[in-house]
């Protein structure tokens, strides 16, 4: 593995790395992701419950849209054409948590992992924000 940071040029300014000499390629990218919570507000979610509506279904949307945004938010990320984004949400009652696993794809340049982690962090953010009046 090389000791050098990519996004760093010579003088250690921050800058976004040049791809434009790499062969284009198949990308794939899995991360995955825990909301913990108290047993009765994933009863509430799993009940359709939330004042807020229906969070799982919202949480899986926002992903896919976070993932489309990634180069919007994350500064030195290139924007890519994803040709598959897909966000699984699961209740895990053993560990009172939803789990979140985001698919990311493209033919490209560049990774899609910042993309999938960006997926899994939007779709998380959302259920904090819509749980949270009955579970901080």
């Amino acid at each position: 593995m090389p000791n050098e940071l990519t996004h760093l040029d010579a003088e250690g300014k921050a800058n976004m790395v040049d791809v434009g000499d790499k062969p284009e390629s198949d990308r794939t990218a899995i991360a995955e992701g825990f909301v913990y919570m108290h047993p009765q507000t994933l009863s509430l979610i799993e009940q359709g419950a939330l004042k807020k509506g229906d969070v799982i279904s919202i949480a899986r949307i926002a992903g896919i849209m976070g993932a489309k945004k990634t180069s919007d938010l994350i500064p030195l990320c290139h924007p890519l054409p994803l040709t598959k984004v897909d966000v699984d949400l699961k209740l895990d009652k053993q560990k009172n948590a939803v789990h979140i696993v985001a698919r990311t794809r493209t033919v490209g340049k560049t990774g899609v992992e910042m993309e999938a982690l960006t997926a899994v962090s939007t779709a998380a953010l959302t259920i904090y924000d819509m749980a949270k009046a009955v579970d901080r």
